[in-house]
């Protein structure tokens, strides 16, 4: 075991995906869990699972986009486990419509959910870290963050910020050793976007399982370095070119 063991690592968006393989990841390394998604049935089942062998795991249903639903969410971490040492800001939709269609609430969900959520929990977890004297934060983005496809205006601009985002609090967490990094994922066969991915051809996709493993190793890392960014694409999608 390296630097994860009987470390506590909190994510979100758990309950399927890159999420859930996040969380069997960490318990490979020794961590212990804290598990937050809005289906409380899915996230009690793999809790169950992680705890069947032998990783300490609290499942709490939350809603990562209301404040109150993430003060709880960190509050519960505090009072099982005392501390929070790693956080994966997981949560996120997709959305491909195109502006002429994009409804403000529609607009606002997503960014409420891929880059709002990311500054409720960082800033929870700040508070937390600030005190223990280290702590990590990744931010899960997206190629798109890098070069958008097209009819993606929500999507793009959440992923973007969140990339923004990641910038602003690594250098202000610099001071407290705080490392706060961002992972941009390519296409991951997962149930987002309605799991379309998962129908492509296998060597256009990527597993949960591939991204988790690039997670942890960010994660698993001494305390006074920064693994800042990551990128995995497929050779086989036009990412360079892409429009």
């Amino acid at each position: 075991m390296g630097i994860l063991r009987d470390r506590v690592a909190l994510v979100t968006g758990a309950s399927s995906g890159i999420g859930e393989a996040c969380a069997f990841a960490f318990a490979a390394r020794g961590a212990k869990l804290v598990l937050a998604a809005r289906r409380a049935d899915r996230l009690d089942t793999l809790a169950t699972r992680l705890a069947a062998a032998g990783t300490e795991a609290l499942a709490v249903a939350t809603d990562v986009t209301d404040e109150s639903s993430v003060e709880r969410l960190f509050a519960a971490a505090m009072e099982r486990f005392g501390r929070v040492d790693v956080l994966v800001n997981n949560a996120g939709i997709a959305d491909s419509t195109p502006a002429d269609a994009l409804e403000l609430a529609l607009w606002h969900k997503v960014i409420d959910t891929n880059l709002t959520s990311a500054f409720l929990c960082a800033r929870a977890a700040i508070r937390i870290m600030k005190p223990q004297g280290h702590g990590r934060i990744i931010n899960v983005g997206s190629i798109s963050a890098r070069v958008p496809r097209a009819d993606s205006p929500a999507y793009t601009a959440s992923k973007w910020g969140l990339d923004g985002l990641t910038r602003a609090l690594a250098i202000d967490g610099r001071a407290h050793n705080i490392a706060v990094s961002v992972m941009h994922p390519g296409i991951v066969a997962t149930e987002l976007g309605g799991g379309a991915a998962a129908s492509r051809p296998a060597e256009l996709t990527a597993a949960p399982e591939d991204i988790a493993e690039v997670i942890v190793h960010m994660a698993d890392m001494p305390d006074h370095l920064n693994f800042y960014e990551a990128l995995v694409v497929q050779n086989k999608i036009p990412f360079l070119g892409r429009g």
